[in-house]
């Protein structure tokens, strides 16, 4: 089990969830588990996002393991 982290407004999106931990093999399962857990709106939001895997960028086809941390983190802006 994985733990993802959701930031900004995929937080949000996810009705205010900071993380959870979810079960799979990839960061491709476990960002489609969180779709098909926070709905439409939550999947909307991810092709626009960066994905990082114990700090690192990472892929959707990165394995992942017990205990890995999975970051998603929308695009950022301001000035």
């Amino acid at each position: 089990m994985a733990t993802l982290r959701l930031f900004a407004s995929v937080r949000e999106a996810a009705s205010g969830e900071r993380s959870i931990t979810i079960d799979g093999a990839s960061v491709g399962e476990v960002v489609t588990a969180a779709c098909d857990k926070f709905g439409d709106h939550f999947a909307a939001l991810i092709p626009t996002c960066k994905v990082w895997v114990n700090g690192e960028p990472a892929e959707m086809d990165t394995a992942i393991e017990a205990n890995d941390e999975v970051a998603i983190l929308p695009p950022v802006s301001g000035g």
